[in-house]
């Protein structure tokens, strides 16, 4: 499809997107190391979001700074931005999230020279009451902070016009992901893969353009799409500098109908109802999206939402991917790997360092999971 090679083509070189964006429009590029940025914010104050999902080879500055036992994300990132691989950036928000990214934002700010340099600290705890108020409260600091870290004030009107691309961003994301779910194999993972790399760098008017019309060609070849019947497969986790794992998903016989990534749907989807007071909102979406295992949201959340999600996709089996050394992740997969054994569904657990996994023995897992399903 024609229309998807944009999408391939900043996934393949996000920087060099960024680069020339800024250069050619003269804006901000803020780095965000998280999915509970927030977005809207930056949108709002006409600035770029670029999402800084790990490293681009080899690390050894960031090794001065760093345990090796801190997970790749963490030190690829800072190594990119002591190498001056981020020198594009005027700024990066920082969300308290795990412990590494709370350190990492601690020690970004005393060696890295990417502009200023925001911490948002947003709760912990998201179903109560006060959470939400404090939630509220963050927002508002955070919109002030930006602002006058930026040399503008954030308004109001900005404001509802950012929520209104993000709904309109997200709401063709959902299509996208039904139908995907509903038609396994009318596009491909690989495509789906480029579409969320390049919605996290991409000037997100120009993507929301370019996601309607890959979603409007899709829906048109759902209608008569008639392709062999996969293994459907759910994917769960934090890998954040994804490689393209869909290959070979698909070649041994599968077909991914859905995601928790942190990458994948807990970013792309959840509306904001811009009617309401418009930082709670922003907030309440923030508190109410899929939860990340540094959150809590019950103790049983995360696994109840897991189960839900993939049973709503028809999954026959969940492929968790997780980054070496995630320990959030590794602490969570336990007893979520139990709450899908229990609903009868078959799992596989595959940890990946940086970017690097090893086609052939991830191909060999594969074909031995399908076989099992």
């Amino acid at each position: 499809m024609e229309a998807m090679q944009p999408f391939h083509d900043i996934a393949a070189d996000p920087k060099a997107y960024a680069r020339a964006w800024k250069e050619r429009t003269g804006g901000k590029v803020i780095g965000t190391l998280c999915s509970y940025a927030p977005e809207e914010l930056i949108l709002a104050a006409g600035a770029l979001g670029f999402r800084i999902v790990g490293g681009s080879g080899a690390i050894s500055k960031a090794d001065v700074h760093l345990q090796a036992y801190s997970c790749s994300l963490v030190r690829g990132a800072l190594e990119d931005a002591l190498d001056n691989q981020l020198d594009f950036l005027d700024g990066a928000v920082f969300p308290h999230t795990c412990d590494s990214i709370q350190r990492l934002s601690d020690i970004w700010r005393m060696n890295a020279k990417t502009g200023f340099h925001l911490d948002v600290v947003l709760p912990v705890k998201l179903n109560t009451a006060s959470a939400r108020d404090y939630m509220t409260a963050v927002m508002a600091k955070a919109r002030s902070e930006l602002g006058g870290m930026l040399g503008q004030t954030i308004a109001d009107d900005d404001i509802r016009q950012a929520i209104d691309t993000y709904n309109r961003i997200r709401a063709k994301m959902e299509t996208l992901y039904t139908l995907r779910r509903d038609c396994p194999g009318v596009i491909a993972g690989g495509d789906v893969h480029a579409i969320t790399r390049a919605a996290m760098v991409m000037d997100r008017h120009d993507f929301l353009k370019g996601l309607s019309k890959v979603v409007d060609g899709v829906s048109a070849a759902a209608k008569a799409f008639s392709g062999p019947d996969p293994k459907r497969i759910f994917l769960s986790g934090g890998v954040c500098n994804l490689p393209d794992i869909y290959g070979p998903i698909e070649a041994s016989g599968g077909a991914v109908v859905g995601d928790d990534l942190c990458t994948g749907s807990r970013q792309m989807l959840g509306a904001i109802d811009d009617q309401d007071d418009l930082i709670e909102a922003i907030g309440r979406r923030y508190m109410e999206r899929a939860v990340c295992p540094a959150k809590h949201a019950g103790i049983r959340t995360r696994g109840e939402e897991l189960v839900r999600r993939a049973r709503a996709a028809k999954a026959q089996g969940v492929i968790f991917l997780y980054l070496k050394f995630c320990d959030p992740h590794a602490f969570d997969y336990p007893y979520l790997k139990d709450m899908l054994t229990a609903e009868g569904i078959p799992t596989l657990l595959v940890e990946l360092e940086e970017q690097t996994a090893s086609d052939g023995q991830f191909q060999t897992r594969c074909e031995a999971f399908m076989e099992m399903l």
